[in-house]
């Protein structure tokens, strides 16, 4: 059905019924988006075609579709790196309106400076690159919304409802444990030590603010 739908509209969709062809294709063809269900049958489930694309540095944006509907599967999928969750049933109008939100911000932005940097830490709003200390480091849409969010004022704090907003928007997934995953995500690619974090500073039951230059 999404198939069918999204072709009408003029989108090129390929659709894989398996896991193993999932992580084939977004392996070696580029695609604006994945829309990935959790339930794929045989082979690796939803969650490893995740953790296997990102695990190979591909950061193409990706929606979770799924009939689990707790919170603990919702962050299981944010664990293995997809960007939002929705879960099922949903209609079309919604699921247009999350891919809407995704591919907006993981396209290139003309919003202030281009370029924010913040110690070692370089963000190009232009290319969507973030180099530490002149490294390129591969982050996902979410991690860069998150990480540009932070680095606008270095220094404040800001709560997870904004930190979410800043990711998705006031219409879509708003469980703030969402933030925690993003930031330790963020941590393990920026920190030297991430248990001992040196630039993304959390403020126990406030949220977390950028250490400032």
């Amino acid at each position: 059905m999404l198939t069918r739908s999204f072709s009408r509209e003029g989108h090129r969709v390929m659709a894989v019924a398996d896991g193993r062809s999932a992580i084939d294709r977004a392996s070696t063809d580029h695609y604006d988006i994945v829309l990935l269900d959790v339930a794929l049958g045989a082979g690796p489930d939803g969650y490893e075609v995740c953790r296997t694309l990102r695990g190979r540095r591909n950061v193409v944006p990706i929606i979770m579709l799924t009939a689990l509907d707790s919170e603990a599967d919702a962050v299981l999928g944010l664990e293995a790196g997809a960007d939002d969750y929705v879960t099922k049933p949903f209609g079309l109008a919604e699921l247009r309106s999350r891919i809407r939100a995704v591919l907006r911000r993981a396209g290139t932005r003309a919003m202030g400076d281009e370029l924010l940097v913040v110690g070692p830490i370089t963000l190009d709003r232009a290319q969507r690159e973030v180099t530490i200390e002149g490294e390129p480091v591969k982050l996902t849409f979410s991690e860069f919304e998150l990480l540009d969010a932070l680095m606008t004022d270095p220094g404040r704090l800001l709560n997870r409802q904004e930190l979410l907003r800043a990711i998705w928007g006031d219409s879509a997934y708003r469980d703030p444990r969402a933030i925690d995953v993003h930031i330790r995500h963020l941590r393990e690619k920026l920190e030297p030590e991430p248990e001992k974090p040196r630039y993304i500073l959390t403020v126990r039951g406030a949220g977390y603010r950028l250490r400032g230059p």
